[in-house]
């Protein structure tokens, strides 16, 4: 199985995770093997090119669907070169600061960076990551001038937030949450809709800055023309893994939802999900360095 990112980041921690309980559900070793670089499309590329047989995995997430958008020459076609297998959960993004920035609040964060515009220091879990994105997409709405440094993922990003060496971040809350339960970051808002379980007192982001909502998923893929029968008895693992209250509680405690459903459904919401963020970033006017 194929993570695009570091050791230690969310999606290597829901691989983990997911791998864990196909090897003892189908009584053989899965193996996670991370392959960061170009915002996860070092390790598309190796799965669209491996054999359709099963053997080799991807774990995708929301972005592959961003990268669509943000690269103009690639050379896959993730919707067309990767077979949706299955959902694995959804799950949402934090805005943290490190606990000396001045700001505690999204309104006080969003005047502070108004008065010091290109000074505060923004980290990126690289190109075309969930971070990345969550954060340009708040830099233009709530007009702000942010200097973006990227990272090869959020694992060697959160060192140096905690360090104080970057100011915020908007981070997955999968790959953040020890941090913030340990307090050395302050969670300012999230990104989601309305609050989270797992962050109860942190408010959401479109309580000050209207409109703004975004959230990620992840899932897992294979090459196309992987035969329908292997790709049907990973989903229906997957899926009891999903339905398993045990498994279900853990994934809660990283502030990850499940998400269970069929190939073709998984297929359905990858399109329609790549196709809003396409509008999104074009909107936006997000570009890469």
């Amino acid at each position: 199985m194929l993570v695009g990112y570091p050791p230690g980041g969310a999606n290597d921690i829901i691989g983990r995770l997911i791998a864990q309980r196909l090897s003892e559900r189908l009584g053989q070793q899965f193996i996670v093997e991370n392959r960061p670089g170009a915002g996860s499309n070092i390790a598309t590329e190796a799965v669209v090119r491996a054999r359709p047989d099963g053997y080799t995995l991807l774990l995708t997430s929301g972005s592959n669907s961003y990268n669509t958008a943000l690269f103009d020459h690639l050379s896959f076609d993730f919707i067309r070169d990767i077979a949706a297998v299955a959902s694995i959960g959804r799950g949402w993004g934090v805005m943290e600061v490190h606990p000396s920035f001045p700001a505690k609040s999204v309104p006080q964060f969003i005047a502070y960076a108004k008065a010091h515009p290109g000074q505060i220091i923004m980290a990126s879990a690289g190109i075309g990551s969930g971070p990345h994105l969550y954060g340009e997409l708040f830099k233009s709405m709530a007009g702000i001038d942010l200097v973006t440094v990227h990272y090869r993922g959020s694992a060697p990003a959160l060192p140096d937030l905690i360090a104080g060496r970057v100011q915020v971040m908007f981070d997955l809350v999968v790959s953040s949450i020890g941090f913030i339960k340990a307090g050395q970051l302050r969670p300012l808002g999230v990104t989601s809709a309305r609050r989270i379980n797992v962050l109860p007192d942190v408010p959401p982001i479109v309580d000050f800055v209207p409109g703004y909502e975004t959230n990620g998923w992840y899932g897992l893929g294979a090459p196309a023309g992987t035969p329908p029968a292997i790709i049907d008895k990973l989903n229906t693992e997957i899926n009891a893994a999903l339905a398993d209250p045990a498994f279900t509680a853990r994934m809660a405690e990283i502030g990850v939802a499940p998400f269970a459903s069929s190939p073709e459904a998984f297929a359905k919401f990858i399109l329609e999900f790549t196709e809003k963020w396409g509008k999104i970033i074009r909107a936006a006017g997000i570009k890469l360095d």
